[in-house]
């Protein structure tokens, strides 16, 4: 379904009242002296809404990774982020009022706002800056650790295969002395003589006789049966000691160090090549990726974090303080957006008409520049002649006498 256009009047009225509302805010600003251009001010709020928001959220995820889970401790960490954004809302009406503002105290008080603004917009950028580039160098700092760690084994690879290798022989050895001590205190027991038993006869107290069978064992049986004892239970003890030192002198390996130490630096390699700081701070060093130092890296992550956060802080004001336009002598209103009001043109024809008329007439009552010249001449003198060499005569014209001289040079 078509819809029907409105009518000439409603457009008449619609144009009269938009030609009105220009002659009115064009009327103010004249009286104010400036104007606003309120389209960039909204890109500026707007610029200033973002800023707000991340920096914001980057504080909400920050409290919730480093408050351990402390609720309370959560909700401190978000007060201060609280505060900031409110300091950074006052950014642009604080650059709209360094450029209206008449009194220069006024102006120098503004500007000083923005400056502490902008500061405080610094820090938040900055934080969140870097915790952009955050992950990437812990992930590079942990392969690095791991990397010195791996190295560290493979240098004192030789001095601990040394000392596993020491262990097994000492603990070989005391297996061997036991061993030794065993085999003699069996032979020893073995040549030992036979248990000898013999009949007692004797009579006990109440006068009966009695007849009892009564072994002697040699003394030096017990003393062996205890060292033997005594050396099983060595054997077992060093046995396991000498199997856990060879357990662990077979771990030790130089090859499986130095391929611990090559799995680590490319586990290296690999996190500083996703890592674009250190990807930058190489390019700027001329270095390989893998070595840059520490401070290459935090010292490129300065410029990397606090000149963009300045950049940030500054860009907003900026466009408030450029979307205002002054007016700075009173004849100066084509700063201001004046426009001509249609109704005023007859009026202005009428007056450049009225300029033309009278400058013509004056143009006609003023007498010719020949006539002037011939008025202010002094009377012609009687002619004169020149007789050249040759015996011709000219006639010289003193009226005329660039004319008289090119003739004589003709001649």
């Amino acid at each position: 379904m078509r819809k029907t256009p409105p009518s000439r009047d409603v457009q008449r009225e619609a144009r009269d009242w938009r030609r009105e509302s220009d002659r009115w805010a064009h009327e103010r600003h004249v009286e104010r002296g400036y104007r606003i251009k309120w389209g960039y001010v909204g890109i500026a709020y707007l610029v200033e809404f973002m800023v707000i928001g991340a920096s914001l959220w980057g504080a909400w995820l920050f409290a919730g990774v480093y408050s351990d889970g402390d609720s309370k401790a959560f909700y401190f960490m978000l007060l201060a982020p609280l505060v900031y954004a409110a300091v950074e809302l006052c950014r642009v009406p604080l650059g709209i009022l360094a450029r209206t503002q008449r009194s220069y105290v006024i102006r120098l008080l503004a500007i000083v706002g923005i400056v502490f603004a902008a500061g405080v917009t610094t820090k938040s950028v900055s934080q969140l800056g870097e915790m952009m580039f955050h992950p990437r160098l812990m992930d590079a700092a942990k392969a690095k650790t791991a990397l010195k760690d791996a190295q560290a084994d493979r240098g004192t690879i030789d001095n601990r295969i040394a000392a596993a290798d020491a262990r097994v022989a000492q603990y070989t050895t005391e297996l061997d002395q036991i061993e030794k001590r065993a085999a003699d205190n069996a032979s020893q027991l073995a040549g030992l003589p036979a248990q000898r038993c013999e009949r007692v006869y004797g009579t006990n107290s109440r006068g009966q006789r009695y007849s009892n069978m009564k072994c002697v064992t040699d003394p030096r049986t017990a003393t062996l049966n205890a060292s033997v004892s005594k050396a099983g239970t060595d054997r077992g003890a060093v046995t396991k000691l000498l199997e856990e030192a060879r357990k662990a002198r077979g771990e030790l390996d130089r090859g499986a160090a130095e391929r611990k130490v090559a799995d680590a630096e490319q586990a290296y390699r690999n996190s500083v090549n996703r890592s674009q700081l250190h990807s930058f701070t190489a390019m700027v060093y001329g270095v390989d990726p893998i070595d840059v130092s520490e401070a290459q890296v935090h010292a490129f992550l300065r410029i990397f974090v606090f000149v963009p956060a300045l950049c940030a802080a500054f860009a907003s004001t900026i466009l408030a303080l450029c979307a205002v336009s002054v007016r700075k002598t009173f004849m100066d209103e084509d700063d201001l957006g004046a426009t001509v009001d249609p109704a005023a043109t007859p009026y202005m024809l009428d007056s450049i008409t009225d300029a033309l008329r009278q400058e013509m007439a004056l143009t006609q009552t003023r007498p010719a520049p020949e006539d002037i010249a011939a008025q202010a001449a002094p009377a012609t003198p009687p002619a004169a002649q020149l007789q050249t060499p040759g015996g011709a005569v000219i006639p010289i014209d003193r009226r005329a006498p660039a004319q008289a001289a090119s003739a004589g040079a003709g001649a």
